[in-house]
């Protein structure tokens, strides 16, 4: 058995995982960082990156489908078709590719990576399974990032015909049939996707409306949009059971009539749970907040010497809110003055069109002490988004009525995930819609519509 010591041991390479290795290679510090998987965690490996390659490659190919039947833009082309078995080939040469470069950066920082599972014995020791044999890693300071894991139905449980997203994004054929239960955001873009490359959809949503998570402003155009692309969205309905031979699901429909739904596959997002099983956390006493490992402004535990980052530690669990968890475990390590005090964790749904939000919704902020003031600005009566076809959707600002401090900021728009950044720097930057007002916004792009909004709540909009 090969013993081995270090400073930090991180557990888990994902983003939060790796994040934090990287930083505290490049801070001197001696670092080993434990996965059995390839670096790069759900996020590269089985979420983030296949499934908006997935997307991506869908909305291609259902553009070039809608110039096929008659493009108002006047274009025309035949009715293309889907090779989907090279659509999965590159989405996997570009997560392939990504879990070189997280490798080398790991190795760039000299941080060593060991190949296995982890399984504590104590707060400074863990053993690791590799495929040579059993290891035991001695450390001083331990960053559990193990992430989370698709929950399963216990009518339903994962196998056969039934399957997860990380199943579904390794399908080798279109489902012509696919029944998506729940209709959160990864239910929702997965759905959309293969609605778009060609399989008959439905969801199955037990909530009165999808995407619960948002209020209805937000999840009205995924809406429409679901309805243009043919996906037939069942809400107040619950799945109860697979049908005998397992080629449909049986449900029970708002109106509570029990019905079933032919299915070449039956995909089943119903939330993530913190993956705090499987390495001996029983070995250890940590606090726990429900079914997470509680933590501090540090991301410190209830151990001395022990941290945990990530969606282990709870909502919302999102890769850059590990990352940055992360980068600020290794400097507190390193000896750096650190806490959390974040104004602003961005959040995207990449549905069609795709939802951010930052900071406080009207509803969030209409519960504090002071009186807020809330306006928005829809694309409709933006030129760039006129021009883009995609006029659906709306940027909405928050703010303090007093001192018109922005709080959030929440769009849905086609392609507008890549305004998060304007967003959150706002919220982190304290502006207030003076700021965003006098700021010029390039003509014309899309982001005036936050400038617009800002104005509109300001009692002088131009463009509406």
């Amino acid at each position: 058995m090969n013993e081995l010591s270090c400073k930090l041991l991180v557990i888990g390479a994902g983003p939060g995982g790796y994040t934090c290795a990287i930083r505290a290679g490049q801070l001197g510090i001696d670092t080993i960082v434990v996965d059995a998987q390839k670096p790069g965690g759900t996020c590269l490996n089985v979420g983030c990156i296949p499934s908006k390659a997935l997307i991506h490659a869908a909305g291609e190919y259902e553009t070039i489908a809608r110039a096929a039947e008659n493009s108002p833009l006047g274009i025309s082309t035949a009715k293309p078709s889907l090779d989907f078995a090279r659509t999965i080939a590159w989405k996997d040469s570009i997560v392939r590719r990504l879990n070189s470069g997280v490798a080398g950066l790991l190795k760039k920082a000299g941080v060593r990576l060991a190949a296995g599972y982890a399984r504590f014995r104590d707060g400074k020791t863990i053993e690791v399974e590799t495929q040579s044999g059993r290891q035991v890693i001695h450390a001083a300071t331990v960053v559990i990032a193990t992430g989370s894991a698709p929950v399963a139905l216990p009518l339903l449980p994962f196998g056969s015909r039934v399957i997860s997203s990380t199943e579904a994004l390794a399908l080798t054929e279109i489902p012509n049939k696919l029944v998506v239960v729940g209709g959160g955001y990864i239910g929702l873009e997965l759905g959309t996707a293969f609605a778009k490359m060609g399989s008959t959809v439905t969801v199955i949503e037990a909530a009165p409306r999808i995407l619960p998570q948002y209020d209805g402003d937000l999840s009205e155009p995924i809406a429409r949009r679901l309805g243009a692309l043919g996906v037939t969205v069942l809400t107040g309905a619950k799945a109860t059971a697979l049908v005998a031979d397992g080629t449909a699901l049986a449900i029970e429909t708002a109106s509570g009539e029990q019905t079933s739904l032919e299915a070449d596959r039956i995909l089943v997002t119903v939330g993530r749970e913190p993956a705090t099983n499987g390495f001996g956390l029983e070995n250890l006493d940590l606090d726990m907040d429900g079914p997470f490992i509680r933590i501090d402004d540090r991301c410190r535990t209830s151990m001395h010497g022990i941290f945990a980052i990530g969606d282990v530690t709870g909502e919302p669990m999102l890769a850059h809110r590990a990352m940055a968890q992360g980068e600020m475990v290794a400097e507190i390590v390193a000896g750096h003055r650190r806490a959390w005090d974040r104004v602003s964790i961005p959040a995207i749904c990449f549905t069609d069109p795709e939802i951010v939000t930052v900071g406080l919704s009207p509803s969030e902020a209409a519960g504090k002490a002071f009186e807020i003031k809330t306006d928005l600005f829809p694309f409709k009566a933006n030129g760039r988004a006129l021009t883009l076809e995609r006029e659906d959707g709306f940027i909405r600002t928050v703010a303090r009525a007093d001192n018109h401090l922005l709080l959030g900021i929440q769009g849905v728009g086609a392609g507008i995930a890549e305004l998060s950044a304007a967003f959150s720097l706002a919220l982190e930057m304290g502006a207030r819609l003076e700021d965003i007002a006098m700021t010029i916004h390039a003509h014309p792009t899309q982001s005036e519509a936050l400038h617009e909004a800002a104005l509109k709540s300001l009692g002088h909009a131009i463009h509406i």
